[in-house]
């Protein structure tokens, strides 16, 4: 893989990259309407700049427990599966870029439908992230059920 510029954010313990070429906008927590019968991920929706939008929360997909938004919260607004949608994160740590070799394949034990969201695994000074695939991260029930609410 080529060298890639990440914006790298923290769940929980773990950081994530997605290519920062990807993202729209990276977005100070607003409030969040519940929507009734949305899929399990799915926080609600919000409005940013006269867009309606759904908010993902990533914690609940890689089942790490909700948590309160605090000052550190995001949603990093980018085009998942041509769907306009805000993930929410628990921090923005950094935008920052990884040469080839630091890019390593996600190893085949670990490779299977419910980690499409994987792209690479990046090592780098002692650290390891997991690079994200944007369109990977939505299953396919999910896509089919934001883009109904948002007809």
């Amino acid at each position: 893989m080529q060298s890639t510029k990440q914006a790298i954010f923290k769940l929980g313990d773990e950081s994530y990259g997605l290519d920062i070429m990807n993202i729209n906008s990276i977005e100070k927590p607003v409030p969040i309407e519940k929507v009734a019968n949305s899929p399990a991920n799915m926080k609600g929706m919000i409005w940013l700049r006269g867009d309606k939008l759904p908010v993902y929360s990533l914690r609940k997909k890689f089942g790490l427990e909700e948590k309160q938004a605090d000052e550190d919260t995001r949603f990093m607004v980018t085009n998942s599966n041509g769907i306009t949608i805000a993930y929410e994160v628990d921090k923005m740590e950094e935008i920052t870029a990884f040469e080839g070799e630091d890019i390593l394949d996600v190893p085949p034990l670990v490779k299977n439908k419910d980690t499409s969201y994987m792209k690479a695994v990046i090592k780098s000074n002692d650290r390891l992230f997991i690079l994200m695939e944007i369109d990977g991260i939505l299953s396919e029930d999910e896509q089919s059920r934001i883009k109904a609410m948002l007809v």
